[in-house]
């Protein structure tokens, strides 16, 4: 028997579906090239006619950046290549006027080097905000040299330490060196953020998107990272660096001495929390920290050993995807946690061509549309608060394979580049280059598509990142007035999820056909009502029989309760379903 939710275990921002804005990539207003706020402003009837509910823009806060802005130099300033603080309260007004809300970046586990807060710490070591980065003095090796205080690895490559000859001491930096890690440690500095943060609230912010926030609390002592890479002095350390002893107790202030305060929501970037258990630690109904986080294990499902531009010996199957998705859903569903779902964000490339073979999605555009609205009726079926990346709903693809890698800004990328050429080493360089062309994250951050005119019509100037050639068959102007298309079918997804929210968003769920490598199966059920999503993930013809036994599900095909299909007819033969190319249908009853 499908359990009930009752009513004080429903929330406005379960029910929602959100929507990412990657500001640089999203519409100028001025013709400088970059994406800003009054370019937001002027889609906003678009996004609201797509159906989502929040928008959630990646940071448009004061910053040098050297990260696009993940590097903060200002937490109340809104940078001028953005637009104004006005704008910003015009974007807040223009969302709750028409019903919807906006979601800002928090990256609080680090600032940019040139955040005042930084610029005094390393002043001197007598200066009061010293505390405030983790500094360490140097070790040294047995002739004498100078080393960093532990052989962690930042994300982007390098060291994890950076030395400072002023004060002669390191300090610490997860990811790019001009990106100081802050000491959660140090009570002002979490004093500071609550401000920073109520700051926004009370510009009426509808909540935060949390950056990396399971780095806040390091391993005590930081130790050295266990060896995996034999041969290095650096080693991937992000199981010290991440989800330390005081996360807890970190989490539970913001909300104790913030959140607590508003009708807000919460979601946390956590990559290194693979662990249901952990992360139910986080996001529990009862715990008092946050209300939903994104867990990784589907997007990093083809990361080689060390990482995103490392080669995988093998590739995944069908049947990992599915071991993720039933390990999430069934768990959370159980234990009254709550999910997020996406394919794509600003770290991630297109999902077209990412769970498919992308020479499919790049040569026939009819395969392409195919492709967006089956991986589109995968994410619509889940339990938890769906979440889309902009040109999702266009199905827009990854950068050509023709591109050289000049035209991949991103400083990861720019990184893992960097260091293939200095191994000499022509596999590494190869396996480099194949991961680029999949999986790096410039992929996500060409300028979204409006229409057919220069540059896709994001800019009247010189855009700051090169448009997708195929923006003059494949674009917005064209997608919106077409009700066969991927927009047209996104809005389809978000209105039936509305409609039968009960089974789709707090139904219990069921994983079939768990052994099958190429079809995708999962039911969903609350009280009488039942949902099912078969997904072809192949580019064959195949059959799909309902289990004999499982007459519930025999009936909701039979009667071809269909509320979404990428084909127009259900074809049957003998009681089986005859799914033909990246074939996805929903049946609810």
């Amino acid at each position: 028997m499908a359990f009930t939710v009752p009513s004080n275990r429903r929330r406005w921002w379960k029910e929602s579906s959100i929507y990412q804005i990657y500001p640089s990539s999203f519409k100028d207003s001025n013709a400088d090239g970059i994406g800003d706020i009054p370019g937001i402003i002027s889609k906003l009837d678009y996004l609201h006619d797509l159906g989502v509910d929040i928008i959630w823009v990646s940071p448009v806060y004061k910053s040098p950046d050297k990260d696009m802005g993940y590097d903060i130099s200002d937490y109340r300033a809104i940078d001028p290549k953005y637009g104004n603080m006005h704008d910003l309260e015009q974007l807040v007004d223009g969302l709750h006027a028409r019903g919807m809300k906006l979601v800002m970046d928090l990256v609080v586990n680090h600032t940019s080097d040139q955040h005042e807060w930084f610029q005094d710490s390393k002043n001197s070591r007598r200066s009061e905000r010293r505390n405030w980065y983790v500094w360490r003095d140097p070790k040294f090796d047995d002739q004498g040299n100078r080393m960093p205080p532990n052989n962690w690895q930042a994300v982007f490559g390098g060291s994890a330490w950076e030395w400072d000859q002023t004060t002669e001491q390191y300090y610490l930096h997860c990811f790019l060196k001009e990106q100081p890690d802050l000491n959660w440690e140090c009570e002002e500095v979490r004093k500071e953020v609550f401000e920073m943060m109520r700051f926004w609230l009370d510009k009426k912010v509808d909540g935060f998107r949390m950056d990396v926030i399971e780095l806040i609390s390091k391993a005590s002592g930081f130790p050295d990272a266990p060896v995996i890479i034999p041969g290095r002095f650096l080693q991937p350390a992000e199981k010290l660096f991440s989800n330390g002893p005081r996360l807890h107790e970190f989490l539970r202030g913001i909300r104790a001495q913030v959140l607590s305060r508003y009708d807000v929501m919460t979601v946390g970037e956590t990559p290194w929390m693979t662990e249901p258990e952990d992360a139910l630690k986080v996001i529990g109904a009862d715990r008092g920290e946050l209300d939903m986080l994104f867990q990784f294990d589907m997007i990093t499902m083809d990361f080689g050993n060390n990482g995103r531009y490392s080669w995988p010996k093998s590739q995944w199957d069908l049947r990992t995807l599915k071991g993720i998705m039933e390990k999430w859903q069934t768990f959370m569903i159980e234990n009254d946690g709550w999910n997020s779902v996406c394919l794509e964000s600003h770290d991630q490339p297109r999902c077209v061509s990412r769970f498919v073979d992308r020479k499919i999605t790049d040569d026939d555009p009819v395969m392409r549309a195919r492709v967006a609205k089956m991986l589109a009726t995968l994410e619509a079926g889940q339990s938890g608060t769906i979440y889309i990346y902009q040109g999702q709903e266009l199905g827009m693809k990854n950068i050509p394979y023709d591109w050289p890698v000049e035209e991949y800004l991103d400083c990861e990328t720019q990184n893992a580049y960097k260091n293939a050429q200095e191994s000499g080493d022509r596999e590494t360089m190869e396996d480099f280059l194949r991961a680029m062309h999949l999986k790096a994250r410039d992929h996500a951050r060409t300028p979204v598509q409006w229409d057919s005119t220069p540059h896709g019509g994001f800019t009247a100037g010189k855009p700051w990142m090169r448009v997708n050639e195929d923006y003059h068959s494949w674009n917005a102007a064209l997608q919106t007035c077409d009700g066969s298309s991927v927009f047209s079918f996104w809005k389809r997804v978000l209105q039936v999820r509305k409609q039968h929210k009960d089974v789709l968003i707090y139904g219990d769920f069921e994983m079939l056909a768990k052994e099958d490598k190429e079809v995708l199966v999962y039911k969903r059920m609350y009280g009488k009502q039942q949902a099912l999503v078969v997904v072809n993930f192949t580019e064959e013809t195949l059959e799909w029989t309902p289990p004999p036994e499982r007459k519930e599900v025999i009936a909701l095909v039979r009667e071809d309760c269909r509320k979404l299909g990428n084909y127009e007819e259900l074809e049957m033969e003998a009681g089986k379903m005859v799914l033909r190319p990246f074939e996805a249908a929903m049946f609810i009853g």
